[in-house]
């Protein structure tokens, strides 16, 4: 098939099928054979907590697998739109049978989330991208390695976990997670089964609102609970993944103690926007739209939307660059790495980028 599909996607049959592309007449036909287009079929739906799934899925031959670590663009057509958004895969990248998972948390306002975990059938066709991200295990695998995440940041080192448990890693490591509570939890039963079974890890869970009567700790992040586990953070390479606040205790540490070297770090939920901050002035223009508006503040993608735009979008943490677009002038501040940049005709990712006085850009 993978022939066949070479041959599909080459310049002569491309020429054929002009001013179309072959997918154009195989979407007719049968929507997973297509040539240039990462498609799937939902395999299974399973419900980790009240409100977080797990969906398994099917891809077509397009798909060039992926590097525990990484995300895709998820999309589905719900009423004749294609709603996509990104979703981190949470399975091992050595299954046998083809198939991959992706793990949600749905949130109250995320439309493509909800739906994925109270609608989403077995048979449907997603649309995906080809998975993407430098959050990434290195190569080899250091002896000593430290996964902590926060909440639904637990999906993309689960991802790892997992992996390396398939891939027989004997080096130690240790499985560090934050979650409001075990029923908030997700994957719990498995993480109790490898901290049974797989004797490389040390899998730690802290509940900050319900800690259990036995709980190893409590609290939230602190370099403490890394001496209690014997863990040196200056020679540990750490991955984190979760929100801004646990990202930002974890790195104001490391960096404390010299070892920022050694952090690997991915935001799920970026930090809340001030404002009331001193660069909530002037005003911000869509240049395309002929629409003016007073600077709030707020995100430029946020402010877009208030001044009724509708910009592409998909993960809202400036992961996946689909909101990326120019700004033609004027000067923008990253909401989590507090940078700020000024230069002309520069491509700036609006979820993640507030106006610091007058800025154009092209929307």
């Amino acid at each position: 098939m993978g022939i066949v599909r070479k041959a599909l996607a080459s310049r002569p049959i491309a020429a054929l099928t002009s001013p179309h592309t072959i997918d154009h007449y195989l979407d007719q036909i049968h929507p997973m054979l297509v040539v240039q287009h990462v498609r799937a079929r939902v395999v299974e739906v399973i419900h980790e907590t009240g409100v977080a799934s797990t969906v398994v899925l099917r891809p077509n031959g397009v798909w060039e697998g992926f590097a525990p670590g990484q995300h895709v663009e998820f999309g589905v057509e719900v009423d004749g739109k294609r709603r996509v958004r990104v979703f981190s895969v949470s399975s091992s990248a050595r299954r046998k049978d083809g198939l991959f998972s992706v793990s949600v948390k749905a949130h109250p306002d995320g439309y493509v989330s909800q739906y994925l975990h109270h609608e989403l059938a077995p048979g449907t066709l997603v649309h995906l991208s080809q998975a993407a991200g430098e959050f990434v295990l290195p190569e080899t695998v250091p002896e000593d390695l430290l996964l902590l995440s926060g909440g639904s940041g637990i999906t993309p080192v689960m991802s790892m976990l997992r992996t390396l448990r398939d891939d027989g890693h004997t080096g130690r490591v240790t499985f560090l997670h934050y979650a409001r509570s075990r029923e908030d939890e997700m994957f719990s039963a498995e993480l109790d089964e490898l901290a049974a079974t797989y004797g490389a890890v040390r899998v730690v869970r802290v509940y900050t609102r319900a800690p259990e009567p036995d709980a190893e700790l409590t609290g939230r992040f602190d370099l403490v609970h890394l001496k209690h586990l014997d863990v040196d953070p200056t020679t540990t390479l750490t991955y984190v993944c979760g929100p801004a606040g646990l990202i930002a205790s974890v790195r104001d540490a490391y960096d404390e103690i010299g070892a920022a070297a050694q952090l690997r770090q991915e935001y799920f939920k970026v930090p809340t926007v001030d404002l009331s901050a001193a660069d909530a002035t002037g005003t911000l223009t869509f240049d395309d739209s002929g629409i003016d508006a007073a600077n709030s503040g707020a995100t430029i993608l946020e402010q877009a939307e208030k001044a009724g735009l509708t910009p592409d979008f998909g993960c809202r943490m400036g992961v996946c660059n689909t909101c990326a677009i120019k700004k033609n002038h004027g000067a923008v501040r990253h909401v989590i790495s507090g940078e700020v940049t000024a230069n002309t005709d520069e491509t700036v990712k609006i979820c993640v980028q507030v106006p610091v006085g007058d800025v154009n850009v092209a929307l």
